[in-house]
């Protein structure tokens, strides 16, 4: 909760049309529920991530993931997703969603590149753009055997 005005700033900067609001992203950080870590660097947070899960639940769900604009390119999206997809393999879920916007290909070629596959689309989901949410699912078993080191 310490870090919400930074997480803001940094919500508002990568996605200014439809930025969570400070309420929403508070009961966010409070929930039960979640798991929102930070990326930092020098000190400051440069990045964010949350995951909700509910206990004994088989899936959860990527709440959201941003990285400064001056972090981007040097795999902290990745590293925090990865920190999240280990967080619901502890808590035991099998599958992982998320929505990406459909207009967000970097985004898209990560969940992709960790073994996320398109389950289908919301229409116009994120507003007020219009722009359609692709929804994605990520089969965690399957993920986590790919991550083992071999002995």
């Amino acid at each position: 909760m310490d870090d919400l005005g930074a997480i803001m700033a940094i919500e508002r900067a990568s996605f200014p049309a439809d930025a969570w609001s400070d309420e929403t992203m508070r009961a966010e950080l409070a929930s039960p529920h979640g798991r929102y870590i930070v990326l930092e660097r020098g000190g400051a947070v440069a990045g964010y991530a949350g995951l909700r899960h509910l206990a004994g639940g088989k899936d959860a769900d990527v709440q959201t993931i941003a990285v400064s604009a001056d972090a981007r390119g040097r795999g902290q999206g990745r590293s925090l997703l990865r920190a999240l997809l280990e967080t619901a393999a502890e808590r035991r879920a099998r599958e992982v969603f998320l929505e990406v916007r459909a207009d967000n290909p970097v985004a898209t070629a990560l969940y992709e590149s960790e073994g996320f596959t398109e389950l289908g689309r919301r229409p116009r989901y994120y507003q007020p753009d219009d722009v359609d949410a692709v929804v994605m699912r990520l089969d965690l078993t399957a993920w986590a055997e790919t991550q083992e080191t071999p002995r």
